[in-house]
């Protein structure tokens, strides 16, 4: 009987997400890590849906879906993928997958996706996600809320922090929720500009209406309209079913747009239409859709700069810059370093089932003087790591990625010719040679590691550049970092 939907995905963290949020949502959910693994769960059941990531270890999306179809033709097929296969998935979508969504995943979006494929009233939303990293529901465990103060926020799901530099972003938000006014929330990447549009969000007269955020980034120039406004059936090729745009969907509500700048000059015009007019019209439509959707959008680009560089309509500028704030970057909120990574333990430990307590001393001063390139997000992911490594109840340094244990140090102790104690001439009363071992590759490791870390730095360590930097492949940086903390871990 098709009861169940068949997550397949290679990474068993996602599998498990997605697992606990869609039964939280009261479906039954299987999982399958390979295409294999899944072809063999066809064998025995008949999924109700199928939501599969495009890029699987033995097999892509385009390789596994003619065997869904072949084996349950009318079962419907959810394509997961990232941001560059977006076009990639297009084409699943022309051999019969019935629509995607793209990465980082989206509670609303999934979930709003699934109800439409299997033809289900979208009246419900899902819980929400207790992470400032991650996108999240407009309802506060499923239900309304009426302009809550600060005071009153739910802060086992959202944590933003009690440090002086922050303290007038909570202000703000309590001075411009009640209105209607657009809000440009200006910030570095990760920094948590989309939680304080949810809390804008909810602390508004809109609060039980749907909030629908939108990464600009990650929409490409062909797809960003379908994705924004929607498409009729047939208004281009592989538009094989209507398609409710997320204006459509935040209609009501709010709507966030991330990184705005990122916006094509056609869509910018577009957008300006919606603002100015409050109707949007579907791709391929020949109606207007009257909507009434307060609009935040964020930006770590100042967005006056980029109006000046022509990048960005500056009527469309003036539009949201009814209201502006900006999010300080982690390394400016002193302790609440410590009360995000407390706050992140706290969920990843429950997620894992462990029984990891807190961190040692030296763990917590190197959070607290590593600059957090990435913010919040960057935090999130060294906690979750360090948990997954960490067998006791505190976490210590050997536990974290080690550009950030070793943070500092662009000179490793080597052996010197003072230390290395070497015989001119052999010792006859003894039977064994010096030993040299783990001399050569120590010095040979620690000079390597010297030229890495600087790359780091200078990258802001942001791996992708350092790997550029040094002319090799992330995947390379990566094992060798690996290589080097192994070793050090072996003296």
């Amino acid at each position: 009987m098709a009861n169940k939907i068949l997550v397949i995905d290679d990474d068993k963290d996602m599998c498990l997400l997605l697992s606990r949020f869609l039964t939280r949502q009261g479906y039954e959910v299987a999982t399958a890590h390979s295409g294999i693994e899944a072809l063999q769960w066809f064998k025995k059941s008949e999924p109700l849906l199928v939501l599969c990531d495009f890029r699987l270890d033995d097999m892509t999306g385009s390789e596994l879906l003619p065997k869904i179809k072949e084996a349950f033709p009318k079962v419907p097929v959810i394509i997961v993928t990232g941001y560059s296969d977006v076009k990639e998935a297009v084409a699943v979508m022309k051999m019969g997958a019935l629509d995607y969504v793209t990465k980082p995943l989206l509670p609303d979006e999934i979930l709003i996706t699934i109800r439409k494929a299997l033809n289900e009233p979208a009246g419900t939303k899902p819980a929400p996600i207790s992470s400032p990293a991650l996108k999240g529901g407009s309802k506060l465990n499923g239900k309304s809320t009426k302009s809550p103060s600060p005071a009153t926020w739910d802060h086992e799901q959202y944590i933003l922090g009690e440090s002086p530099a922050f303290a007038n972003i909570i202000r703000q938000i309590q001075l411009v929720a009640p209105t209607n006014y657009s809000v440009i929330i200006y910030g570095e990447s990760g920094s948590g500009k989309e939680v304080i549009a949810q809390q804008i969000h909810k602390c508004s007269k809109r609060a039980d209406k749907p909030f629908v955020a939108i990464d600009c980034g990650a929409l490409s120039k062909e797809l960003a309209g379908s994705e924004l406004f929607g498409h009729e059936k047939g208004a281009f090729t592989g538009a094989l079913n209507q398609k409710i745009g997320s204006m459509e969907l935040a209609n009501g509500g709010t709507i966030f747009l991330d990184e705005i700048a990122n916006l094509s000059y056609e869509i910018q015009v577009s957008l300006l239409r919606v603002v100015q007019e409050r109707k949007i019209r579907r791709v391929g439509g020949n109606k207007d859709i009257e909507l009434d959707v307060r609009i935040i959008v964020a930006s770590n680009e100042r967005l006056w700069n980029a109006a000046q560089k022509g990048k960005f309509r500056e009527d469309l500028y003036h539009r949201f810059n009814e209201f502006s704030m900006e999010v300080p970057p982690l390394r400016e909120r002193g302790d609440d370093i410590l009360l995000f990574a407390r706050h992140f333990l706290k969920s990843t430990d429950s997620e894992l089932g462990k029984d990891v307590k807190g961190f040692d001393k030296e763990v917590e001063q190197i959070f607290l003087s590593y600059p957090w390139y990435g913010n919040l997000r960057e935090l999130k992911n060294v906690i979750k790591r360090a948990t997954l490594l960490t067998d006791g109840t505190l976490i210590e340094a050997k536990a974290l990625p080690f550009e950030i244990a070793h943070f500092g140090r662009l000179q490793f102790e080597r052996p010197s010719l003072e230390t290395v104690q070497v015989p001119l001439v052999p010792d006859a009363n003894k039977d064994t040679a010096p030993s040299f071992e783990g001399k050569l590759k120590s010095a040979n490791l620690d000079a390597e590691y010297e030229v890495i870390l600087a790359a780091l730095k200078k990258a802001k360590f942001n791996k992708t550049q350092a790997a550029k930097l040094l002319n090799i492949d992330r995947k390379t940086l990566y094992n060798k970092m690996r290589q080097f903390q192994e070793f050090k871990q072996e003296l």
